[in-house]
């Protein structure tokens, strides 16, 4: 049988640490902190939910993250 596969470890960051950042102040220092992927999405914006490691998403209002979180 074949191993189970062991995902990548994620950043030991907390997504609260990003909210009221500028936005693209906010995705410098995701990626920093060794995010592969960084997303900023509007309010209201309809996306999918499965779980992604190493992303880190971001809700945007009025240029500053209102709202972060892992996935």
């Amino acid at each position: 049988m074949a191993p189970i596969p062991t995902p990548p470890a994620e950043p030991q960051d907390s997504p609260e640490a990003y909210v009221g950042l500028e936005a693209e102040r906010a995705e410098q220092l995701a990626r920093e902190q060794g995010w592969s992927t960084v997303r900023s999405l509007p309010p209201g914006t309809v996306i999918t939910m499965e779980y992604r490691t190493g992303r880190m998403n971001f809700e945007v209002r009025d240029g500053r993250v209102a709202r972060a979180w892992k996935g």
